[in-house]
């Protein structure tokens, strides 16, 4: 599997949570699977979706959901630590490490060879931690929001693309719409 056949198997679970997806291609990805106001899509900010998630998640009750890349992991690891010392139990992280940067131009990561992203997690201090094969994420992913704790999610998939169209609503549209989705959900 492909993230953008784990996306389209998660997308019923998505659809009534508050979500913040990585930029690039995840986010062309869930916006042509399922675009919904709920749906934040990052357009730029490589290796923020994690931190403005958590921020979310800290700032209000509703479950956020963060997608994420190992690559985007990758560029900002100091996220992992204020996760761990940040708890917020509306919150899961969902790492889709397929092992490149595939927004890029699918170059391998790290997390493609020796490194672990779920070791480096549990190591930071996250307390939960579940790493599991991409065809298992949708019943992964709905076991995170029925424990209703804080949960980092690493679902190792292959790498690839799927050809989608790019988001084109204005920045200030998708960051507006998904205010009034925060203040109304």
């Amino acid at each position: 599997m492909i993230r953008s056949e784990i996306l389209k198997e998660i997308a019923p679970i998505l659809r009534d949570q508050l979500v913040v997806c990585n930029i690039g291609i995840p986010s062309q990805e869930l916006h042509a699977i399922d675009d919904q106001p709920t749906n934040f899509y990052m357009l730029g900010t490589m290796g923020l979706a994690s931190s403005i998630g958590l921020g979310l998640a800290l700032s209000q009750p509703k479950p956020v959901i963060v997608i994420d890349g190992d690559g985007s992991i990758l560029t900002n690891l100091g996220t992992l630590p204020t996760i761990a010392n940040n708890v917020a139990d509306n919150y899961i992280l969902l790492i889709i490490d397929n092992g490149s940067y595939g927004s890029t131009g699918d170059q391998p990561t790290y997390a493609g060879q020796k490194t672990s992203l779920s070791k480096m997690a549990e190591a930071a201090g996250c307390d939960r931690v579940v790493e599991c094969q991409a065809e298992e994420t949708g019943r992964v992913l709905q076991e995170a929001l029925d424990a209703k704790q804080m949960t980092i999610i690493v679902s190792k998939c292959d790498s690839g693309n799927a050809k989608m169209p790019p988001i084109t609503m204005d920045p200030v549209v998708i960051r507006d719409r998904f205010m009034k989705a925060v203040q109304g959900a």
